[in-house]
């Protein structure tokens, strides 16, 4: 009756985490160094088997009851005595919570359900089913005792790739899987420190009655004795250290508790001595496994996830080995637009997704030996993203899903497919208003009429439906670029120009202070800046004004050349164009305005336009 009472005393949090524990011990095994980490990343990718094929949603389900844990065992610690001891460990859980609380809700928010089911899965052991990037982050986790840090993360993914290549997407769901595990240890740390909690709160409540009776009644002190040893207690080291500890306080007769729980644990080849120390260690180990787990939560957010992604990706690796020597020159998102197209060729293909990133190379240079590596066909690109990707798909044997063939048919016949629909869904409301008019007795002219009012407005309806309807079905493309965040090279050196048209001094003025604030705005060396200018139409060629105005725009530029130029070199010009006689306009003008300075500038600067400029 006892014990009955004494659990029923215990918090309902208490016993509700109780109810939603895991056996699992803590992620914690012998400790590695680098080198150790990288032998045995090579010999459990060598063990591993993997499948694919769209799995459960084990992870998200398991994260829910990790965050079930973790929040009852919070509440629990609040609603505690605050006379009890609490353990480091535990203390360290209360101070974090938030941080733990973060961590969960920013797992859940980057682990949509439909990406863990693209992932491939193990086939074999005792891990069959799980994500094998999530049982490679548990093996890291347990191995470093939590303690993550960038150098053994590279070292260990790096390892395992030697016998086994990760594809792109696990490479990516590393630090979603790193927030996972952590998550799971914590779990698993708290739920131990939840049942030695509880061994406490009941060496505590014995020992309590144990005072009680030697106080009021101490004759009888063996019953309470004889109902310990009929309660069949589970003699953990957290209850046997804490009873101990406890009596050592206490009146001395009470050590006839002590003796029976010594015979006790003699029986079982144990002594409260080693029972203790065991304790001790078991809440040191603990309070290193939470602190290295939260500091290693922080961690995560201070990693450049790009730079690891790229630095360990196979396919990156290979992709930048092209002839043309420009996809590591390119941005990121250039780059990972081109990786994602090798992700999804590999998906419809049979190949790897490294096999396809080499069959890109080799096309591109077989292209280099028969045109050279400056011709675009050189560059990966050429293949991913542009006109040759048709032959990429070729050369891999490529199966595209209906999705991505009607979008290649709508960028092949885009007018067709736009006016198509609008004409498509235009006819079939009127033919249903028709239907529906005639349907109500309406017939004639009064048909014919409103049928013609009709018309405007549901072909409005339509073309609505049709702006809607083409984003959906057409992805908007973005043109690839190169990288300039550190600096524009010699030989990339770029000029940016404003075509514009003199018309006043004033405006002339303004003209001259946007180009000093542009430059301001970019500093580089190898950034210049010019003016392409026209004198306003007229019908004579030459103007009373135009030397005047002229002449302000050259001061203007050249006067910002001594202020900012440096070394020599000149960071702004002047290309201005004299009127030519157009006879379709009657008129005195620069040709064709805009475009025809672009074009005469653009051959002008390739020697084949000598005299475009005055």
């Amino acid at each position: 009756m006892l014990t009955k009472s004494l659990r029923f005393g215990t918090s309902r949090a208490s016993h509700k985490l109780l109810r939603l524990r895991a056996s699992e011990p803590p992620l914690r095994a012998e400790l590695f160094g680098v080198e150790q980490l990288a032998r045995h990343a090579q010999a459990i990718a060598a063990q591993h088997q993997v499948v694919m094929g769209r799995g459960s949603r084990r992870l998200l389900a398991r994260l829910d009851h990790n965050e079930k844990v973790l929040r009852a065992f919070n509440r629990a610690s609040l609603a505690v005595d605050k006379t009890r001891r609490v353990t480091p460990a535990a203390e360290w859980l209360l101070d974090n919570f938030y941080l733990i609380e973060e961590q969960i809700q920013m797992a859940r928010r980057h682990l949509p359900r439909e990406y863990s089911r693209e992932l491939p899965r193990l086939a074999n052991g005792p891990s069959a089913g799980v994500l094998r990037v999530y049982d490679i982050m548990l093996e890291l986790i347990s191995h470093v005792d939590a303690q993550i840090d960038a150098e053994s993360l590279t070292a260990f993914v790096a390892a395992y790739q030697k016998v086994s290549a990760l594809k792109l997407g696990e490479l990516w769901a590393i630090p979603i899987m790193l927030r996972l595990g952590l998550i799971e240890n914590l779990q698993r740390v708290t739920t131990g420190l939840a049942r030695a909690r509880e061994d406490r709160d009941l060496a505590s409540a014995w020992v309590d009655r144990l005072q009680d009776m030697a106080e009021t009644n101490p004759s009888r002190l063996v019953i309470v004795v004889a109902d310990m040893a009929r309660a069949d207690l589970r003699l953990s080291s957290s209850f046997v250290a804490e009873f101990c500890q406890s009596l050592s306080r206490l009146n001395p007769v009470l050590h006839l508790a002590r003796g029976w729980l010594e015979q006790r644990l003699a029986e079982q080849g144990l002594s409260i001595e080693l029972l203790v120390h065991q304790e001790s260690q078991s809440q040191a180990s603990d309070q290193v496994s939470v602190s290295h787990s939260i500091t290693s939560l922080r961690l995560l957010s201070a990693i450049d996830w790009k730079e690891f992604v790229e630095t360990l990706s196979l396919v990156e690796q290979t992709l930048r080995g092209e002839p043309a020597d420009v996809y590591s020159d390119m941005d990121f998102a250039t780059r990972d637009r081109y990786r994602h197209v090798v992700e999804s060729l590999a998906k419809q293909s049979g190949l790897s997704e490294t096999e396809v990133a080499q069959k890109t190379v080799q096309l591109a240079g077989e292209s280099s030996r028969e045109k050279g590596r400056e011709d675009r066909t050189a560059h990966v690109g050429f293949y991913l993203i542009d006109k040759g990707l048709p032959r990429l798909e070729r050369a891999i044997h490529a199966r595209w899903p209906w999705k991505t063939i009607v979008e290649r048919s709508i960028r092949r016949f885009p007018l067709t497919f736009y006016l198509g629909g609008i004409f498509l869904a235009t006819m079939l409301g009127t033919f249903g208003f028709m239907h529906q008019a005639q349907s109500i007795g309406m017939q004639g002219w009064r048909l014919t009429f409103f049928t013609l009012i009709f018309v405007p407005g549901v072909s409005q309806l339509a073309v609505a439906l049709m702006n809607w309807l083409s984003p959906l079905l057409v992805k908007p493309r973005l043109l690839p670029r190169l990288d300039y965040s550190s600096g524009i090279a010699p030989e990339s050196r770029t000029m940016v120009v404003i075509p514009t048209i003199l018309n006043s001094l004033e405006g002339i003025d303004s003209l001259i202070e946007t180009l000093e604030i542009h430059h301001l705005a970019n500093r580089d060396e190898h950034l210049h800046f010019a003016l392409l200018t026209d004198f306003r139409d007229a019908p004579e060629e030459v103007l009373a004004e135009d030397e005047l105005l002229l002449e302000r725009v050259r001061t203007g530029v050249e006067t910002l050349n001594r202020k900012y130029s440096s070394g020599g070199s000149d960071f702004f010009f002047l290309f201005h164009r004299p009127r030519l006689w157009n006879p379709g306009e009657g008129l005195w003008m620069g040709y064709e305005r805009k475009r025809g300075k672009l074009a005469e500038l653009n051959a002008f600067l390739r020697g084949a336009c000598g005299d475009c400029f005055s």
